[in-house]
């Protein structure tokens, strides 16, 4: 039985084999043709220099400021831009300056070298301003977020620019703070750099220009730690005030110096010193004294605490001094390159003079100079250990609150009228003149 299934088994086989066999095949229908993949686009590296001291007394301020400029070069990358028909990626070329006016042009002339289409910085003046011509010899932008002496613009370079108000405008505003604060005399020291000086001088011009009497005139450096014999000399003219033109690391220990001298004098300085460093240098001695920073608070300022924030998860640290003004130097260079499409630094060049950009630190735009214009200064004072936030003084921001003040000195005028007609629709109307000039004084304060 078993044989027969079989050979039925292979009958069958053989058949099916056969028919298989026997059977013409369809022909495939040809593959359409592939369309052809879009060429990639080229992908473009622009190279960003940024100069500060990294080593040093002033480290941690340079480390600042990179930090700054590293932000916003991450936040370009992930935009994906393109510019001039390429996709950019934008790098950074860090270099330490160590604040020494030398060792800045020599890495100027690395980053000239380098081909870089554009430079951020530098820190110091003293480390800007000579910089500055070998950039402008190069047609190189460059864009300081923190370097305020004069001269640094008053050059005649088209390559230079600055995010932050100038010594002319703070030490202005400092010495018009230091009348206001009922002083009479006052004792003057600064570290002879370009910043230092250049700012003591300005508040020389505008103390004396209020009324206050300059006591007693000292110098120091930007290396020293030692205060005692120049402080000796100025606690026998008795001040009513010390101004110190220099940075924190130097501004602390000065402090510090001036409390275990007996000094009663207040101490006043300027943004070298309005940083957490000089508190944690000048321990208790800084309570309760003064310092100035250009611009607006972060916290008053629209994109202030989002910037704060970001930064703070970013680098795991707070902001020190500049950083907020470096990043808005990078943003803007970017941004020139975008109304220019181009990165070839001779075709954006013109662009930045022409910025009109809405940063965190303020609407940035330049004078003929390169120069912020309307530059504000506020004024902080140190309490426990933090800085709060005093008043602003000068710039565009002051113009428009001082506008909206004056509404509501004239609400005011109008309520007392109706109070004295004793007409309740006037009154109405006086008040809610006041609310609404209240407002408009909010809002001023809130857009710069």
């Amino acid at each position: 039985m078993q044989a027969k299934l079989s050979v039925v088994a292979l009958s069958v086989a053989a058949a099916l084999a056969m028919t298989a066999c026997g059977k013409k095949e369809e022909p495939k229908p040809a593959a359409a043709p592939a369309a052809p993949a879009p060429a990639a686009k080229p992908v473009i590296v622009v190279k960003l220099g940024h100069v500060a001291p990294m080593t040093g007394p002033q480290a941690h301020l340079g480390k600042d400021n990179e930090n700054g400029a590293r932000l916003a070069i991450e936040e370009l990358n992930a935009q994906g831009l393109e510019i001039g028909g390429a996709k950019v990626s934008f790098e950074l070329l860090a270099e330490d300056d160590q604040a020494d006016p030398k060792q800045g042009s020599i890495v100027a002339q690395k980053l000239v070298d380098a081909k870089v289409q554009g430079v951020i910085g530098h820190l110091n003046s003293g480390t800007t301003i000579p910089a500055s011509k070998l950039y402008s010899d190069a047609g190189i932008p460059q864009i300081s977020g923190s370097a305020t002496n004069p001269k640094y613009t008053q050059q005649g370079f088209k390559t230079a620019f600055r995010v932050m108000a100038n010594d002319v405008q703070q030490g202005k505003a400092l010495g018009e703070f230091a009348a206001k604060q009922g002083a009479k005399t006052v004792a003057i020291v600064d570290d002879r750099t370009a910043y230092g000086q250049g700012l003591a001088d300005e508040f020389r011009k505008s103390a004396e220009a209020a009324g206050i009497k300059v006591v007693a005139t000292e110098y120091t450096n930007d290396k020293a730690t030692d205060f005692k014999a120049i402080l000796t000399k100025i606690k026998s003219t008795k001040p009513d005030l010390v101004f110190y033109g220099g940075m924190d690391a130097q501004g602390g220990p000065m402090a510090k110096q001036m409390k275990e001298l007996g000094i009663k004098a207040k101490f006043l300085g300027g943004d070298g010193v309005c940083t957490p460093e000089f508190m944690k240098l000048g321990g208790e001695a800084t309570e309760g004294n003064y310092c100035s920073l250009p611009g607006m608070p972060l916290e008053k300022l629209a994109k202030g605490p989002e910037f704060k924030d970001k930064f703070n998860k970013k680098f795991g640290a707070e902001i020190q001094l500049y950083a907020p003004y470096v990043y808005d130097a990078v943003l803007v260079m970017a941004d020139s390159m975008k109304r220019a499409d181009s990165v070839d630094p001779a075709k954006y060049l013109p662009e930045v003079g022409k910025t009109k950009y809405d940063g965190v630190t303020a609407v940035i735009e330049f004078d003929e100079f390169g120069d912020l214009k309307g530059g504000a200064i506020s004024m902080y004072q140190y309490k426990g250990g933090k800085l709060e936030y005093v008043e602003t003084l000068g710039g565009g921001a002051m113009g428009a609150v001082k506008e909206a003040a004056a509404e509501v000195k004239e609400a005011a005028k109008a309520v007392a009228g109706a109070a004295a007609a004793a007409g309740s629709d006037a009154v109405k109307s006086g008040a809610e003149a006041v609310k609404g000039a209240a407002e408009a004084t909010k809002a001023a304060v809130e857009k710069k």
